[in-house]
């Protein structure tokens, strides 16, 4: 029979309490920039404080005001000078301090703009120690400086300065521990500003970026080999596209919303590729009487979209996914109190048309191209039928010997009998664990959370797949297995987890093997890593105990740090292997709170010169960078500890 609990506690008005200022954004900053972070990841949150400031800076220009934008940043610091209209005098404390303040919520003020709740620099106020912001106008100026959101100073003032608005912030040490501004990581974010607002320059510590040709720019300044065929440009009214194909797997596509770099796509990504895939397929269908697999056109395609909507949304804080419908829809109050929308066309059918139109016209008038495009789409179509044909062999192979069901352990997510009314809102909580040796298999399988974790075995070290042909790989047994898992045999949009957590052994056979993992994702499925989803697990090196205190520590300076603060005689512990970590501690290593390392490709480095310094046969080459990096006598003795 359930009990029911009853509180003791007294429920009165005295438990009911408002929020004052932004005082909320300090309680749950997650809510409002994501992850907090220390700079160590491009999705740490004193990035995307940034970001809300250069955004209405952005917003500016794009509404006609202001063509420089000065950004100076040091370790802990950042500064904002634009040279727009400036915030209203009057509105300055309110329109960094009161929630649900601003100047974006109508089409008036900015047409097409990133940000429009009236979030954005409230977050970055919420969440600094200082915040100072400076409005200029005609003359006049209005201040405003605050600690940790609340206002400590405002006033008006005579200026020379130019109209617009300067903004400084120190993000809270608190909240971001141990920050610090990762400088390449900004210059990146400039260089994306200036492919995406032609006229604009953003000077960033000194260093001007500006872009004469968007996007075209964008991917010849990042093309990573050497295109099949001139980079096709199409530009339009709210609209612009590049696209080539090279000789690599998958797809580099960049996307943008408003000048927002989208990273995790939407609805305008997903319209640019099926968007190309339709008019190549009906090209070809008339042109050369052939009718392509979509998956084949947009093999090997490098590209790059941009649209501009109007009151766009974003799925969260962070908007790094698009998800509205349309172009543009306006919330309209009828005279009865009731309510409509002006809906404009779909993303999906602006996009279509414009491809449509635009990119049939391209190929009818540079037809030298139509041959090497039909060239590269056939070879795709050929290799992607003997690859299908040999895995499918190799999975009737191991099913019949029963392999499989030895290799993956899977999430209860992926019963659908079991979890159907939960099964969404999981998706993104889901990870696979990929491992090597029963005894480390074992221990992650008893510490895993079953609903949505996975863990699949690897046997030994499986192959360098740098060096092997797409079909070896499809008929080696271990990789074959390995993509059945993750659910790729047809497409990277069709992957099982959202997460895929390379865990390895801190030792050296654990490094080859993570590094034969990884060059197997970079070399045949790189979009899983453009688009954020592979991640190395970090796992204890040391545990310092003492009678009362367990630390678990993951370097030596963690090691020394948890020596000197220690009360009492200390028992030190050097995990050589994940399998000699009992499954209970294993459990807070690989819950909510684990360390992932995000597997990221750069952009300045072609992903071919990556691969072949560390996994080709230049052995020379690698055996000098090897000796040029080795650790001094004190680091190879606290491992040896």
């Amino acid at each position: 029979m359930a009990k029911e609990i009853i509180s003791t506690e007294n429920y009165g008005d005295d438990n009911i309490r408002t929020l004052e200022g932004v005082e909320h954004i300090r309680r749950r900053p997650g809510m409002y920039i994501g992850r907090l972070g220390n700079g160590d990841d491009l999705g740490d949150g004193i990035y995307v404080l940034l970001k809300e400031v250069v955004d209405n800076s952005i917003d500016e220009f794009s509404a006609g005001y202001g063509k420089l934008i000065q950004i100076n940043v040091t370790d802990k610091e950042a500064s904002v000078r634009d040279f727009g209209r400036g915030i209203p005098l009057n509105s300055v404390v309110k329109a960094v301090s009161v929630l649900n303040t601003g100047g974006k919520y109508d089409t008036k003020g900015y047409k097409k703009s990133v940000g429009l709740n009236g979030v954005g620099l409230k977050a970055v106020n919420a969440l600094s120690t200082h915040f100072f912001v400076e409005a200029y106008r005609d003359g006049m100026s209005s201040f405003a400086e605050f600690k940790e959101g609340k206002l400590l100073d405002s006033g008006q003032r005579p200026t020379k300065e130019k109209n617009g608005t300067l903004v400084k912030f120190i993000p809270d040490e608190h909240l971001f521990v141990g920050y610090n501004f990762n400088m390449e990581f900004i210059e990146s974010m400039m260089k994306n500003y200036s492919y995406l607002k032609k006229g604009l320059t953003l000077n960033f510590n000194g260093t001007s970026y500006k872009s004469e040709n968007g996007l075209l720019d964008l991917i010849k300044d990042n093309m990573s080999e050497t295109p099949l065929y001139e980079p096709i440009h199409l530009v339009g009214e709210d609209v612009e596209i590049v696209l080539t194909h090279g000789n690599s797997y998958g797809e580099n596509i960049a996307s943008f919303v408003n000048g927002q770099n989208t990273r995790d796509g939407g609805t305008h990504l997903a319209a640019m590729r099926e968007a190309i895939s339709k008019t190549l397929k009906e090209f070809f269908k008339t042109f050369a009487k052939k009718d392509f697999d979509p998956q084949d056109i947009r093999q090997g395609i490098i590209g790059a979209v941009s649209i501009q909507i109007q009151e766009p949304n974003f799925e969260g804080q962070t908007k790094t996914k698009l998800g509205s419908t349309y172009m543009w829809e306006t919330d309209i109050e009828n005279e009865d109190g009731s309510h409509s929308y002006d809906q404009g066309p779909t993303i999906r059918s602006f996009v279509n048309e414009f491809v449509k139109t635009n990119l049939d016209n391209y190929l009818h008038m540079h037809k030298d191209i139509i041959p090497v495009l039909q060239e590269k789409i056939t070879s795709s179509e050929q290799e992607r039928k003997e690859i299908s044909a040999v895995q499918k062999k190799t999975r009737e192979r191991n099913k019949r010997s029963s392999v499989y069901n030895k290799k993956l352990r899977d999430c209860k997510y992926h019963y659908k009998d079991k979890l159907p009314a939960a099964k969404e809102e999981l998706r993104e909580m889901t990870s696979i664990f990929i491992t090597e040796g029963d005894s480390a298999s074992g221990t992650i399988t008893k510490a895993r959370n079953a609903e949505t974790q996975a863990v699949f075995s690897l046997r030994g070290k499986p192959i360098n797949s740098y060096k092997e042909s797409r079909k070896k790989i499809a008929e080696n047994e271990e990789l074959n297995l390995l993509i059945n898992a993750l659910g790729l045999e047809e497409d990277v949009d069709d992957l099982r987890y959202n997460k895929i957590i390379v865990a390895t052994d801190a030792d050296d056979d654990g490094m080859h093997i993570r590094m034969l993992v990884l060059t197997f994702f970079m070399k045949y499925y790189p979009d899983l890593i453009r688009r954020g989803h592979v991640f190395i697990l970090q796992t204890p090196l040391f545990r310092v105990k003492t009678k009362n205190e367990v630390k678990y520590c993951y370097n030596s300076e963690e090691k020394e740090s948890a020596i000197k603060s220690a009360k009492g005689k200390v028992e030190i512990t050097r995990f050589k292997g994940l399998g000699e970590i009992s499954w209970d501690e294993f459990t807070g290593f690989i819950g909510e709170d684990m360390r992932l390392d995000k597997v990221r490709l750069s952009d300045e480095e072609p992903l071919s010169d990556i691969m072949e310094f560390y996994m080709g046969k230049n052995t020379t080459e690698r055996q000098n960078f090897i000796v040029q990096n080795l650790r001094t006598a004190q680091e190879l003795e606290d491992i040896d500890i």
